[in-house]
């Protein structure tokens, strides 16, 4: 099996050769929320260094290897947030999708937000042609779909063209997300939806735990293992800065069941979300590995043997600023005391 995947990835890097013209990283100006010397846009990285973006692009062209035909979990979110298309009464002609678990969004599309034409974009070329060998199968043959290798730090989308940006399950790797939210906010035409699914702060808190526990048992101290992710608090605050109009947050906990701690490791690489920071310790000795398995299973092991880790997720909703949406009334502008309303209608309860 070894032998046969090794084969099909070099020829895969034969193929890329060959084909380079196909898939280009389109070399762009990006946003950055640090103070710059110049005007705030920058060509060559974000300064906000978290997480080791060359290694999350590998963990991801290694995702598109692994990823199986369906995810529960996955689907799970990306019909959830699909799902907030069928309460909007407008359409959404052009749409762009954003790493993450775009493959899913394309599977379960199924014609809601009247969109025309898909863009779909990762920083994995690997995950890039999954998404395009699978596209002949998919339900949304009327759509026209573009496929573009790119990052969502350094979006390489022009301003004011797309109704709609999707992202799903990616945006929470980027070093600097209220930049990349900025960008995406530039990105949409005026009455344009930002839809963003990102996992919390309180995802994999039993992997947590279950690290710290065997780290300080086995090597006398700790070092991060899992990546550090956004709260709830903060996600309508990113909203409010990126500059999008009626914001909206909601908060879904998913608790997936495993057989063992090692298959949780397994879904985790079969979705690139594998740890990425920069400051990781790169070097896991084989006693700490299964002394974190011992104890995520002593700790939180169910009655039928399985084990559940808890997944966080965080549906983030925002318009770009338009004419005809709904404003806020001028403080002071009320006609009405709350005083009278009380008199009104506490005096009957």
């Amino acid at each position: 099996m070894r032998a046969a995947l090794f084969n099909q990835r070099s020829l895969l890097q034969w193929r890329r050769m060959a084909t380079e013209e196909l898939y280009r990283i389109v070399p762009t100006s990006s946003f950055c929320t640090e103070e710059n010397e110049d005007d705030g846009f920058q060509s060559n990285s974000s300064k906000v260094k978290i997480f080791d973006r060359h290694l999350k692009r590998k963990q991801r062209d290694r995702a598109a290897w692994l990823m199986g035909p369906n995810d529960s979990f996955v689907d799970a979110v990306a019909e959830n947030i699909l799902d907030r298309l069928e309460d909007c009464r407008k359409s959404f002609p052009t749409a762009l999708c954003l790493g993450g678990s775009m493959e899913a969004v394309r599977r379960l599309l199924r014609g809601r937000g009247g969109i025309e034409k898909f863009i779909m974009m990762d920083t994995s070329y690997d995950m890039v042609k999954l998404c395009r060998a699978s596209h002949k199968d998919a339900e949304n043959e009327n759509i026209e779909t573009s496929f573009v290798v790119g990052d969502e730090e350094f979006l390489p989308i022009k301003e004011s063209s797309v109704d709609l940006v999707i992202s799903c399950l990616g945006l929470h790797w980027t070093n600097d997300l209220p930049g990349a939210m900025i960008q995406c906010k530039l990105a949409l035409k005026p009455d344009g939806l930002f839809l963003a699914a990102i996992l919390g702060g309180e995802s994999l808190k039993e992997l947590r735990i279950a690290c710290t526990v065997a780290q300080m048992e086995r090597e006398g101290g700790i070092s991060p293992r899992v990546s550090p992710l956004a709260q709830v608090r903060d996600a309508g605050n990113l909203l409010t800065r990126a500059g999008f109009t009626l914001p909206g947050v909601d908060v879904d906990e998913y608790v997936v069941k495993y057989k063992s701690a090692l298959d949780l490791i397994e879904h985790l690489r079969a979705m690139g979300e594998t740890n990425a920071l920069l400051q990781r310790n790169k070097m896991l000795s084989r006693e700490t590995a299964l002394a974190t398995a011992a104890i995520y299973d002593s700790m939180f092991a169910a009655d039928d043997g399985t084990i559940p880790a808890t997944f966080q997720v965080i549906y983030m909703t925002g318009w770009r600023e338009h004419p005809s949406q709904q404003k806020a009334k001028r403080r002071g502008s009320a006609t009405i005391s709350f005083q009278d309303i009380q008199k009104q209608f506490g005096s009957k309860s």
